[in-house]
């Protein structure tokens, strides 16, 4: 089993900036997918960010198109994977689940979910 604790989450206003950060514990994930997803208010949870092992040894980050050039995603280490979230607007008000395992977009294990706010 792999337990994910995400931190980070916050209010801000439109414009602004945010870090998630997210660490995995129990079986490792080294090697495995893992990256964010969100859900806002009577929306479906959708994919967001995500790192992928390549083959060249190294992990490569994969983003939806609504946040390309606004949100970054990185691998820390191979257990923890955080979101830097720059020119945040309203539409990205939703909670931040972190996942991990699996496949990209079909993860095996999620966080709490962490809330963010963003106000216009």
């Amino acid at each position: 089993q792999v337990q994910l604790a995400e931190s980070g989450g916050g209010w801000v206003q439109a414009g602004g900036s945010l870090r998630l950060s997210c660490a995995a514990s129990g079986r490792t994930v080294r090697g495995y997918p893992m990256g964010w997803f969100r859900q806002a208010p009577g929306k479906k949870r959708e994919f967001v960010a995500g790192t992928t092992w390549s083959r060249r040894n190294s992990y490569y980050a994969e983003y939806a198109d609504s946040v390309k050039g606004r949100f970054t995603i990185s691998r820390a280490n191979a257990e923890t994977v955080l979101l830097q979230m720059n020119s945040l607007k309203p539409e990205d008000t939703a909670i931040y689940y972190c996942a991990a395992g699996g496949a990209l977009t079909a993860p095996d294990y999620w966080g709490q979910g962490t809330q963010v706010t963003v106000s216009s």
